[in-house]
């Protein structure tokens, strides 16, 4: 049983990753729904908090369905970081993660995310912060180092550990790999090995099929598997990994009803929470994904992006079903 503190998630969880413009409460919902064990916020701006910023605010949104769920901070004050803990604190999540593996250029090169893979001492005395900070769970999500000059971690992840953190979720890559190239899991599972580290350890990085899964469940000894860019579109890939882990077997793929009523369920929530407008215009970035692989989809995509009305909306999807509903993907 994967515990942080007293979080029961299971004896081989699937963690949803926080992932910007993705993981909001919309995307969770349906995620949560296909079996995703513990979730995240979308990563959240100090600055932006402390500065009471609209944008950053709504991203501390949680529902009591979502449970367990972590509020994810990432920021390069230090002083910052520990009152934006006490502020994420009051929005009553389950545990606060701390973000120092994001790669883009606009976090990190503003001293945030995997930028403090560069200053270790700074990075745990932030951490220290937001554990004074809480009376919650601190966790980190970060990668393997800087560059492949700096591959850190197995020391990064022992004085995580010293200071308190409860859990950690390690990205197979460095930043300057940012996502590219396969990612590398064996430092991860060096992590896992020592003997020292008692903390759960969590693997994260290309995996998108559930023979992967498998194969680095056992080969790395990890405590569970964080997913985040195969389940853009594909919720279903948390259900369809869990049984190929319990049986060995493949799920049967979701029909393109199945896929219609997800996406249309997506959408409804999406405009509950941001209005009809924002939450029709934020949906398109997901059309794709919910359909990929199929063949002239093309003009169906466009007319749902260009569509800024729910009800023709919902008719378009309907002409999706009915259109490929012998289709098996």
């Amino acid at each position: 049983m994967a515990k942080i503190r007293e979080i029961e998630l299971g004896e081989f969880p699937l963690l949803l990753a926080p992932m910007e413009d993705v993981s909001d409460p919309p995307f969770r919902a349906v995620c949560k729904e296909n079996g995703a064990d513990l979730m995240y916020t979308e990563f959240i701006s100090s600055e932006g908090l402390i500065r009471d910023a609209a944008k950053s605010r709504q991203k501390l949104d949680i529902f009591e369905y979502e449970r367990p769920i972590g509020i994810q901070l990432f920021g390069s004050d230090v002083e910052t970081m520990g009152k934006c803990a006490e502020i994420s604190t009051a929005a009553q999540p389950d545990l606060i993660d701390i973000n120092y593996g994001c790669p883009v250029k606009n976090v990190a090169c503003r001293g945030a995310g995997a930028a403090l893979l560069q200053d270790i001492p700074k990075m745990i005395k932030m951490t220290e912060a937001v554990v004074k900070s809480t009376h919650l769970p601190v966790t980190v999500k970060t990668r393997l180092g800087w560059d492949d000059n700096t591959k850190n971690i197995l020391e990064v992840a022992e004085r995580l550990q010293d200071i308190g953190i409860e859990a950690l979720t390690i990205h197979g890559r460095t930043r300057v790999q940012m996502y590219k190239g396969e990612a590398d899991w064996t430092l991860i599972g060096k992590v896992k090995e020592n003997p020292r580290i008692r903390i759960p350890i969590f693997g994260n990085g290309d995996i998108d099929t559930p023979e992967k899964a498998l194969e680095y469940k056992n080969r790395y000894g990890v405590d569970g598997i964080m997913i985040g860019r195969a389940s853009i579109g594909y919720p279903w890939v948390f259900r369809e990994i869990k049984h190929y882990l319990q049986t060995g077997q493949h799920l049967t793929p979701p029909t393109i009803q199945e896929r219609v009523d997800v996406c249309k369920k997506h959408l409804d929530f999406s405009i509950r929470w941001k209005g009809d407008k924002l939450g029709i215009f934020e949906m398109r970035r997901h059309y794709t994904n919910y359909f990929k692989g199929l063949d002239h989809f093309k003009s169906y995509r466009m007319r749902l992006v260009e569509s800024p009305d729910y009800a023709d909306i919902l008719s378009i999807l309907d002409e999706v079903a009915d259109h490929f509903n012998t289709v098996a993907i």
